[in-house]
């Protein structure tokens, strides 16, 4: 008899067997990042700029590298402080991006300093999910709470997302009468409209002395809590925590700035992609900012020489943006210098995507990506996206098609690898869209580009072809022939089968179920196109966790075959020399009355894909470049790049 541990084993053995290419069907998957660290290209410094009522406002300033920084808006505020605030000024601004990648939190002092430093009790909360447009609340502890008769000042709030408590923690300093500045918290609502409970104490130095300005990252599962000493040093210490809220910090002893002079308003950031972080502090006296950086976040040194700026900070908080986030605020408040051009690369999806399909859509003029959505352990996404663009180049989420837990009772996960046809059917354009889900080939049908796509309520390929005894049900590929408007679909992981598709494009002709394997090198990822009267079929190679998973390609005098292998048949692979590995799963695009084409495809994500092992499968990102053709029609290889394309118009 077996034990249970041993019966497990079998079973696990048994899934694997089941699935011959090493794609393991897991039973708990992990969520992908919402944005993960390489798709960050620049940085966003979010200030105010002194003590006069006009100055007290929200500012924004842009950075391609975190050392040199240009104003938006020609150094005018992005908000109006009349509008946000109770007191007409607002001081102090920090930002954090929410948990879900795109919901942007800011807290601001309500503040006009020209009344007295002890003249404030409120903060401003905002909310933007597009850093453009904003709503705000403010919230004054004095009229929120009671027993706050002796509050003086409410100060320098910043908010950090608790792992703990699934919430965002708002915290601050705040004095009651002679006593000390402490820094305080409480947790936003869901809205970020208000505070939920009595503000409770965060943090206060055990030697009694006041302590304001709090800021806190994390790093290493280590909480490092940085602070001014008020009124005795006015310099910057840190302490350190595991857990935000059980009170047992490790106070440093020694000062983190590195002048002589009083500073204040200090802001952590890490430099992108590096191990490198920027410890930033207003040099309040001398009306400058000072910019260190360290490894540890406890030894910094000063690099005041490399930084730049062309306006005058006070207490601001820095964030990385993505490439989309940039030029949405630069379309905005006008480029104030930063040269977009550079930023112009592949990928060029932001994001973990896989196994991209491309249309041209005659109903929109558009184009139209259709990916895998990736970044999930072992390939265990369940959802469909899809992206448009007018050039190729800036492409806008339109959000989830397709949702197979939600939507697709008989699939339910594994959402892999789309193709999408366009036919204008009794005068009206429907759009029908192929996928893998659960090791089966669906169809969904919608009447827009971006859908919603709805299921046909059963798969439409769920079992092997006649004769095959190996690989899975995978990777469908759709293709209307332009000779005779026939459309095809084709699928296969371990081989590659072949059908006619009836005119309600939904179902199998029948009989028409052929395996037209092209030779040894085909794995998956089967793509068809027609081009001055050959048919070209182009597949992946190898595994798509190995960096030599690589594109091939056939030629064929019709779209069921035979193929003939031309000599040199390698269109893609990989380029040690860029650090680009894993080049496969392709699509092609033809630019509509143009002998324009266009690969599409993805790769090991840059930089850390390559050093990522098995797990390098599962976080791919998606390229376009270009393909051309010699004078004989035989593809020329393409050259995967990291600037990408022009665009088209």
């Amino acid at each position: 008899m077996l034990s249970t541990n041993s019966f497990r084993t079998l079973i696990i053995i048994s899934l694997i067997l089941l699935v011959p290419t090493g794609r393991q069907l897991l039973f708990a998957q992990q969520e992908p990042k919402a944005i993960a660290e390489k798709d960050y290209v620049a940085y966003l410094f979010t200030y105010f700029t002194g003590n006069r009522m006009e100055e007290e406002a929200v500012r924004f300033a842009v950075s391609l590298d975190g050392y040199h920084y240009k104003a938006l808006n020609n150094d005018l505020p992005i908000l109006d402080s009349k509008k946000i605030s109770s007191t007409g000024g607002v001081r102090d601004p920090h930002i954090l991006r929410g948990e879900d990648g795109k919901t942007f939190y800011m807290v601001l002092t309500d503040m006009v300093s020209a009344k007295g430093w002890d003249s404030n009790r409120a903060m401003v909360l905002l909310k933007s999910t597009d850093l453009i447009n904003w709503t705000s609340h403010v919230v004054n502890i004095q009229q929120r709470y009671a027993n706050q008769d002796k509050l003086l000042r409410v100060w320098a709030p910043q908010t950090i997302y608790d792992p703990q408590a699934a919430k965002y923690m708002v915290y601050w300093s705040m004095k009651y009468g002679d006593e000390p500045d402490k820094i305080y918290y409480a947790y936003a609502n869901p809205d970020f409209s208000d505070l939920e409970g009595e503000p409770k104490q965060l943090f206060f130095p055990s030697n009694g002395k006041s302590c304001i300005d709090g800021d806190i990252v994390r790093k290493d599962n280590t909480y490092y809590l940085f602070y001014k000493t008020e009124g005795h040093g006015n310099g910057i210490k840190v302490a350190k925590a595991a857990s935000l809220t059980d009170g047992n910090w490790e106070e440093s002893v020694d000062y983190k700035q590195q002048t002589t002079d009083a500073v204040e308003g200090s802001c952590v950031f890490k430099l992108i992609g590096t191990d490198t972080y920027v410890l930033m502090y207003d040099v309040y006296g001398k009306g400058r900012y000072q910019f260190t950086k360290s490894t540890d976040l406890e030894h910094f040194s000063v690099i005041d020489n490399e930084v730049s700026m062309n306006f005058h900070p006070r207490h601001g908080t820095v964030m990385p943006i993505t490439r989309t986030e940039l030029k949405r605020l630069t379309n905005k408040w006008g480029n104030p210098g930063i040269d977009l051009e550079s930023l112009r690369q592949n990928p060029v999806l932001e994001g973990y995507y896989a196994d991209p399909e491309i249309l041209y859509a005659q109903k929109t003029k558009k184009y139209y990506l259709y990916p895998t959505s990736d970044g999930f352990d072992h390939w265990g996404g369940y959802s469909f996206k899809t992206f448009s663009s007018d050039n190729l180049v800036d492409w806008k989420d339109e959000g989830v098609i397709l949702d197979l837990k939600k939507n697709v009772p008989w699939a339910g996960r594994n959402a892999w690898a789309p193709a999408i046809e366009e036919k204008k059917i009794d005068g009206k354009y429907k759009y029908f869209y192929y996928y893998s889900g659960a090791q089966k080939i669906g169809v969904a049908v919608a009447s827009e580009p971006t859908g919603p796509f709805r299921d046909i309520g059963k798969p439409l390929i769920a079992s092997k072809p006649k004769g095959i005894n190996r690989g899975q049900e995978i990777d469908p590929d759709v293709f209307t022939d332009p000779k005779s408007g026939r459309s095809y679909l084709y699928w296969g992981n371990g081989y590659m089968a072949v059908a006619e598709l009836n005119k309600d494009m939904v179902s199998i002709k029948e009989n028409t179920v052929k395996v037209i394997t092209p030779d040894k090198t085909f794995r998956e990822g089967t793509y068809v196109f027609y081009r001055k009267g050959l048919y070209y079929f182009l597949w992946s190679e190898d595994d798509t966790r190995s960096e030599n998973y690589r594109v091939r390609y056939g030629i064929a005098k019709s779209p069921l075959g035979p193929i003939e292998i031309p000599e040199n048949n390698l269109v893609l692979a990989k380029d040690p020399s860029q650090g680009i590995y894993g080049t496969g799963h392709n699509s092609v695009l033809q630019v509509p009355g143009k002998d324009e084409w266009y690969m599409v495809y993805h790769r090991f994500s840059r930089p850390d894909g390559i050093k990522m092992g098995e797990a390098a499968g599962y976080h791919r990102e998606v390229c376009i470049d270009k393909m051309s053709f010699d004078s004989e029609g035989r593809i020329l290889p393409v050259k995967p790049s990291l600037h990408g394309i022009e665009g088209v118009k």
